[in-house]
Protein backbone atom coordinates (compact mmCIF):
# COMPACT_ATOMS: atom_id res chain seq x y z
CA UNK A 1 0.00 0.00 0.00
CA UNK A 2 1.38 3.40 -0.93
CA UNK A 3 0.93 6.72 0.81
CA UNK A 4 -2.52 8.10 0.07
CA UNK A 5 -2.94 11.78 -0.71
CA UNK A 6 -6.31 13.48 -0.92
CA UNK A 7 -7.19 17.11 -1.26
CA UNK A 8 -10.26 19.28 -1.27
CA UNK A 9 -10.93 22.94 -2.00
CA UNK A 10 -12.23 24.17 1.34
CA UNK A 11 -12.78 27.84 0.51
CA UNK A 12 -11.42 30.78 -1.46
CA UNK A 13 -9.51 33.89 -0.51
CA UNK A 14 -11.25 37.25 -0.87
CA UNK A 15 -9.38 37.50 -4.17
CA UNK A 16 -10.85 34.22 -5.39
CA UNK A 17 -7.80 31.98 -4.97
CA UNK A 18 -8.65 28.40 -3.93
CA UNK A 19 -7.46 27.25 -0.52
CA UNK A 20 -6.77 23.52 -0.52
CA UNK A 21 -6.63 21.06 2.35
CA UNK A 22 -4.27 18.13 1.74
CA UNK A 23 -4.24 14.90 3.74
CA UNK A 24 -1.29 12.49 3.49
CA UNK A 25 -2.05 9.11 5.08
CA UNK A 26 0.50 6.33 5.60
CA UNK A 27 0.00 2.56 5.84
CA UNK A 28 -0.86 2.64 9.54
CA UNK A 29 -3.59 5.26 9.11
CA UNK A 30 -1.57 8.05 10.71
CA UNK A 31 -1.79 11.24 8.69
CA UNK A 32 -0.79 14.87 8.39
CA UNK A 33 -2.77 17.73 6.88
CA UNK A 34 -1.41 20.73 5.01
CA UNK A 35 -2.80 23.76 3.25
CA UNK A 36 -1.47 26.04 0.53
CA UNK A 37 -2.51 29.08 2.59
CA UNK A 38 0.85 29.96 4.10
CA UNK A 39 2.21 26.51 3.16
CA UNK A 40 0.99 25.43 6.58
CA UNK A 41 1.07 22.22 8.57
CA UNK A 42 -2.38 22.02 10.16
CA UNK A 43 -2.67 18.50 11.62
CA UNK A 44 -0.69 15.42 12.66
CA UNK A 45 -2.92 12.54 13.73
CA UNK A 46 -0.67 9.93 15.36
CA UNK A 47 -1.13 7.05 17.83
CA UNK A 48 -0.51 6.95 21.57
CA UNK A 49 0.72 3.92 23.54
CA UNK A 50 -2.76 2.38 23.26
CA UNK A 51 -2.90 2.96 19.49
CA UNK A 52 -5.47 5.69 19.95
CA UNK A 53 -5.01 8.38 17.31
CA UNK A 54 -5.30 12.09 18.05
CA UNK A 55 -4.24 15.37 16.48
CA UNK A 56 -1.12 16.75 18.17
CA UNK A 57 -1.01 20.04 16.23
CA UNK A 58 -2.86 22.97 17.80
CA UNK A 59 -4.77 25.00 15.24
CA UNK A 60 -8.22 25.95 14.01
CA UNK A 61 -11.24 23.74 13.43
CA UNK A 62 -11.70 25.13 9.92
CA UNK A 63 -9.28 26.62 7.39
CA UNK A 64 -11.13 29.93 7.57
CA UNK A 65 -9.45 30.48 10.93
CA UNK A 66 -6.05 30.63 9.28
CA UNK A 67 -7.07 33.56 7.05
CA UNK A 68 -7.20 35.85 10.08
CA UNK A 69 -4.60 33.99 12.16
CA UNK A 70 -2.20 36.20 14.13
CA UNK A 71 -0.25 33.38 15.80
CA UNK A 72 1.49 31.98 12.68
CA UNK A 73 -0.02 28.57 13.43
CA UNK A 74 1.72 25.84 11.45
CA UNK A 75 2.89 28.40 8.91
CA UNK A 76 5.96 28.62 6.75
CA UNK A 77 7.75 31.71 8.06
CA UNK A 78 9.66 34.00 5.69
CA UNK A 79 11.41 35.89 4.44
CA UNK A 80 13.07 36.02 7.83
CA UNK A 81 12.01 33.98 10.86
CA UNK A 82 11.98 35.94 14.10
CA UNK A 83 13.03 39.56 14.51
CA UNK A 84 15.29 42.05 12.80
CA UNK A 85 16.22 45.04 14.93
CA UNK A 86 14.89 48.39 13.81
CA UNK A 87 13.17 46.76 10.81
CA UNK A 88 16.21 47.49 8.65
CA UNK A 89 19.48 46.03 7.45
CA UNK A 90 22.36 47.03 5.22
CA UNK A 91 23.82 45.07 2.32
CA UNK A 92 26.89 46.40 0.48
CA UNK A 93 26.38 49.83 1.98
CA UNK A 94 22.72 50.12 1.00
CA UNK A 95 20.06 50.21 3.70
CA UNK A 96 16.78 48.39 3.24
CA UNK A 97 13.79 49.44 5.33
CA UNK A 98 11.45 46.58 6.22
CA UNK A 99 7.89 46.50 7.50
CA UNK A 100 7.84 47.26 11.24
CA UNK A 101 5.12 44.94 12.54
CA UNK A 102 6.54 44.46 16.06
CA UNK A 103 6.98 47.91 17.51
CA UNK A 104 9.95 49.43 15.70
CA UNK A 105 11.18 45.96 14.70
CA UNK A 106 10.11 43.45 12.08
CA UNK A 107 9.03 39.92 12.96
CA UNK A 108 8.45 36.83 10.78
CA UNK A 109 8.69 38.67 7.48
CA UNK A 110 6.49 41.64 8.42
CA UNK A 111 2.97 42.23 7.17
CA UNK A 112 3.96 40.71 3.81
CA UNK A 113 5.20 37.46 5.33
CA UNK A 114 4.91 34.11 3.60
CA UNK A 115 2.35 32.94 6.19
CA UNK A 116 -0.37 35.14 4.71
CA UNK A 117 0.06 34.17 1.07
CA UNK A 118 -1.53 31.61 -1.23
CA UNK A 119 1.14 29.21 -2.51
CA UNK A 120 1.18 27.16 -5.68
CA UNK A 121 1.51 23.43 -5.19
CA UNK A 122 2.43 20.13 -6.78
CA UNK A 123 1.54 16.65 -5.55
CA UNK A 124 4.41 14.20 -5.04
CA UNK A 125 4.22 10.43 -4.44
CA UNK A 126 4.68 10.97 -0.69
CA UNK A 127 3.96 14.64 -0.12
CA UNK A 128 3.32 18.14 -1.40
CA UNK A 129 5.73 20.72 -2.80
CA UNK A 130 4.58 24.31 -2.28
CA UNK A 131 6.12 27.12 -4.34
CA UNK A 132 6.04 30.90 -4.04
CA UNK A 133 7.55 33.83 -5.90
CA UNK A 134 8.30 36.75 -3.60
CA UNK A 135 8.89 39.82 -5.76
CA UNK A 136 11.71 42.30 -5.33
CA UNK A 137 10.81 44.80 -2.60
CA UNK A 138 8.12 42.68 -0.94
CA UNK A 139 8.17 43.55 2.75
CA UNK A 140 11.13 45.80 1.97
CA UNK A 141 13.44 42.88 1.14
CA UNK A 142 15.65 43.08 -1.94
CA UNK A 143 15.57 40.53 -4.74
CA UNK A 144 12.94 38.37 -6.38
CA UNK A 145 13.07 35.14 -4.39
CA UNK A 146 11.75 31.77 -5.57
CA UNK A 147 10.94 29.47 -2.66
CA UNK A 148 10.03 25.78 -2.46
CA UNK A 149 8.78 24.05 0.69
CA UNK A 150 8.40 20.29 0.37
CA UNK A 151 6.58 18.20 2.99
CA UNK A 152 6.95 14.40 2.94
CA UNK A 153 5.24 11.88 5.24
CA UNK A 154 6.36 8.27 5.52
CA UNK A 155 5.42 4.94 7.12
CA UNK A 156 7.72 5.62 10.09
CA UNK A 157 5.50 8.55 11.10
CA UNK A 158 8.18 11.01 10.05
CA UNK A 159 7.44 14.37 8.48
CA UNK A 160 10.32 16.02 6.65
CA UNK A 161 10.34 19.63 5.50
CA UNK A 162 12.82 20.65 2.82
CA UNK A 163 13.37 24.33 2.10
CA UNK A 164 14.87 25.64 -1.11
CA UNK A 165 15.34 29.23 -2.25
CA UNK A 166 17.03 31.26 -4.97
CA UNK A 167 17.35 34.99 -5.59
CA UNK A 168 18.34 37.43 -8.33
CA UNK A 169 19.81 39.93 -5.83
CA UNK A 170 21.75 39.56 -2.60
CA UNK A 171 19.23 39.19 0.22
CA UNK A 172 18.57 37.50 3.55
CA UNK A 173 16.54 34.32 3.82
CA UNK A 174 15.68 32.44 7.02
CA UNK A 175 12.78 29.97 6.85
CA UNK A 176 11.09 27.83 9.50
CA UNK A 177 7.84 26.14 10.41
CA UNK A 178 5.74 27.50 13.27
CA UNK A 179 3.76 24.42 14.33
CA UNK A 180 2.24 24.41 17.83
CA UNK A 181 2.54 20.98 19.49
CA UNK A 182 0.47 19.38 22.23
CA UNK A 183 1.22 15.65 22.30
CA UNK A 184 -1.73 14.92 24.59
CA UNK A 185 -4.10 15.60 21.71
CA UNK A 186 -6.08 17.86 24.06
CA UNK A 187 -6.29 21.55 24.86
CA UNK A 188 -4.68 21.06 28.27
CA UNK A 189 -1.50 22.86 29.28
CA UNK A 190 1.78 21.33 28.19
CA UNK A 191 3.46 21.88 31.57
CA UNK A 192 3.63 18.11 32.11
CA UNK A 193 5.38 17.46 28.80
CA UNK A 194 9.05 16.62 29.24
CA UNK A 195 11.47 18.49 26.99
CA UNK A 196 15.12 18.03 26.14
CA UNK A 197 17.15 20.45 24.02
CA UNK A 198 20.85 19.51 23.64
CA UNK A 199 22.10 23.09 23.70
CA UNK A 200 24.48 24.53 26.26
CA UNK A 201 23.86 28.16 25.36
CA UNK A 202 20.99 30.49 24.52
CA UNK A 203 21.03 33.99 23.04
CA UNK A 204 20.63 36.82 25.50
CA UNK A 205 17.84 39.19 24.45
CA UNK A 206 16.34 42.51 25.45
CA UNK A 207 12.76 42.91 26.66
CA UNK A 208 11.86 43.59 23.00
CA UNK A 209 13.13 40.08 22.07
CA UNK A 210 16.18 41.46 20.26
CA UNK A 211 19.49 39.59 20.72
CA UNK A 212 22.21 41.54 22.50
CA UNK A 213 24.84 39.36 20.82
CA UNK A 214 25.84 37.63 24.03
CA UNK A 215 25.59 33.89 24.51
CA UNK A 216 24.44 32.68 27.93
CA UNK A 217 25.41 29.33 29.43
CA UNK A 218 22.29 27.44 30.51
CA UNK A 219 23.98 25.13 33.04
CA UNK A 220 22.43 25.60 36.46
CA UNK A 221 19.77 28.00 35.19
CA UNK A 222 16.02 27.86 34.54
CA UNK A 223 16.82 27.56 30.83
CA UNK A 224 18.73 24.29 31.08
CA UNK A 225 17.02 21.53 29.08
CA UNK A 226 20.16 19.52 28.37
CA UNK A 227 18.57 16.84 30.53
CA UNK A 228 14.90 16.10 30.01
CA UNK A 229 12.62 17.92 32.44
CA UNK A 230 8.94 18.96 32.58
CA UNK A 231 8.30 22.22 30.74
CA UNK A 232 6.41 23.45 33.78
CA UNK A 233 9.27 22.83 36.21
CA UNK A 234 10.51 26.43 35.98
CA UNK A 235 7.94 27.99 33.66
CA UNK A 236 6.39 30.18 36.35
CA UNK A 237 9.57 31.05 38.23
CA UNK A 238 10.33 34.69 38.99
CA UNK A 239 12.87 35.68 36.37
CA UNK A 240 12.85 38.79 34.13
CA UNK A 241 13.34 36.75 30.96
CA UNK A 242 10.36 34.52 31.80
CA UNK A 243 8.25 37.52 32.80
CA UNK A 244 8.55 39.59 29.63
CA UNK A 245 8.40 36.51 27.43
CA UNK A 246 5.38 35.15 29.32
CA UNK A 247 7.29 31.90 29.62
CA UNK A 248 9.97 30.54 27.33
CA UNK A 249 10.62 32.39 24.09
CA UNK A 250 14.32 31.73 23.73
CA UNK A 251 16.77 30.77 21.02
CA UNK A 252 18.90 27.71 21.81
CA UNK A 253 22.21 27.42 19.97
CA UNK A 254 22.72 23.96 18.46
CA UNK A 255 25.86 24.91 16.51
CA UNK A 256 27.80 28.11 15.86
CA UNK A 257 28.23 27.65 12.13
CA UNK A 258 26.03 27.27 9.06
CA UNK A 259 27.24 23.76 8.21
CA UNK A 260 25.15 21.07 6.47
CA UNK A 261 25.62 18.71 9.42
CA UNK A 262 22.47 17.30 10.96
CA UNK A 263 22.02 17.80 14.72
CA UNK A 264 19.34 16.78 17.24
CA UNK A 265 17.21 19.80 18.05
CA UNK A 266 14.63 18.68 20.60
CA UNK A 267 12.92 15.73 22.26
CA UNK A 268 9.35 16.30 23.48
CA UNK A 269 7.52 13.61 25.48
CA UNK A 270 4.03 13.37 26.97
CA UNK A 271 4.06 10.83 29.83
CA UNK A 272 0.26 10.60 29.85
CA UNK A 273 -0.07 9.29 26.30
CA UNK A 274 3.43 8.01 25.66
CA UNK A 275 3.75 10.11 22.52
CA UNK A 276 7.29 11.18 21.72
CA UNK A 277 8.42 13.77 19.18
CA UNK A 278 12.06 14.09 18.20
CA UNK A 279 13.29 16.85 15.90
CA UNK A 280 16.48 16.91 13.85
CA UNK A 281 17.75 19.63 11.56
CA UNK A 282 20.73 21.09 9.74
CA UNK A 283 19.82 24.58 10.97
CA UNK A 284 22.00 26.16 13.67
CA UNK A 285 19.43 26.61 16.43
CA UNK A 286 15.91 26.19 17.73
CA UNK A 287 13.52 28.74 19.20
CA UNK A 288 11.61 27.39 22.20
CA UNK A 289 8.26 29.16 22.58
CA UNK A 290 5.71 28.04 25.16
CA UNK A 291 2.92 30.08 23.57
CA UNK A 292 2.66 32.67 26.30
CA UNK A 293 1.15 35.18 23.88
CA UNK A 294 -1.35 32.68 22.47
CA UNK A 295 -5.01 33.17 23.52
CA UNK A 296 -4.70 29.93 25.51
CA UNK A 297 -1.24 30.35 27.07
CA UNK A 298 0.99 27.33 27.59
CA UNK A 299 -1.41 24.90 25.91
CA UNK A 300 1.15 24.27 23.17
CA UNK A 301 4.86 24.50 22.55
CA UNK A 302 6.68 25.63 19.41
CA UNK A 303 10.12 24.33 18.49
CA UNK A 304 11.19 26.47 15.54
CA UNK A 305 14.53 25.48 14.00
CA UNK A 306 16.02 28.49 12.25
CA UNK A 307 19.03 30.76 11.81
CA UNK A 308 19.86 33.11 14.67
CA UNK A 309 17.35 35.96 15.17
CA UNK A 310 18.52 39.37 13.93
CA UNK A 311 21.40 37.84 11.98
CA UNK A 312 21.85 40.96 9.78
CA UNK A 313 22.84 42.98 12.88
CA UNK A 314 25.48 40.52 14.09
CA UNK A 315 28.43 39.68 11.80
CA UNK A 316 29.51 36.87 14.15
CA UNK A 317 26.19 34.99 13.81
CA UNK A 318 26.06 32.12 11.26
CA UNK A 319 25.33 33.87 7.94
CA UNK A 320 22.11 33.43 5.96
CA UNK A 321 22.88 35.91 3.20
CA UNK A 322 21.73 34.45 -0.12
CA UNK A 323 23.41 35.51 -3.37
CA UNK A 324 22.46 35.05 -7.03
CA UNK A 325 23.65 31.69 -8.28
CA UNK A 326 23.47 30.14 -4.81
CA UNK A 327 20.67 27.92 -3.46
CA UNK A 328 19.30 28.11 0.05
CA UNK A 329 18.75 24.55 1.31
CA UNK A 330 17.69 23.60 4.82
CA UNK A 331 15.85 20.65 6.31
CA UNK A 332 13.85 19.64 9.37
CA UNK A 333 12.72 16.15 10.36
CA UNK A 334 9.90 15.49 12.85
CA UNK A 335 9.70 11.90 14.09
CA UNK A 336 6.61 10.74 16.03
CA UNK A 337 6.83 7.56 18.07
CA UNK A 338 5.61 6.01 21.32
CA UNK A 339 7.51 5.39 24.52
CA UNK A 340 5.86 3.04 27.00
CA UNK A 341 7.53 4.30 30.13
Amino acid sequence: MKTEITHTVEMHTPGGEPIHLFRITNDSGAYVELTNWGARWTAAVVPDRHQQHADVIVGYDHLSGYLSDTYYMGATIGRFANRIQGAAFTIDGKEFQLEANDGVHTNHGGYSGFHQQCWQWQELPDGICFTLCSPDGEGGYPGTVQVEVTYRWNNRNELSIDYKGTTDQVTYLNLTNHAYFNLSGTKNKITGHSLQIPARKILDTTSEFIPTGSRVEVAGTLFDFTQSKPIGADLYAEHPQLTWNKGYNHYYILKESATPDWVPAARLYDPETGRLLTIETDLPGVLLYTAGYYEHPHTAVCLETQYFPDTPSHPDFPPCLLKPGETYRQQILYRFSVQNS
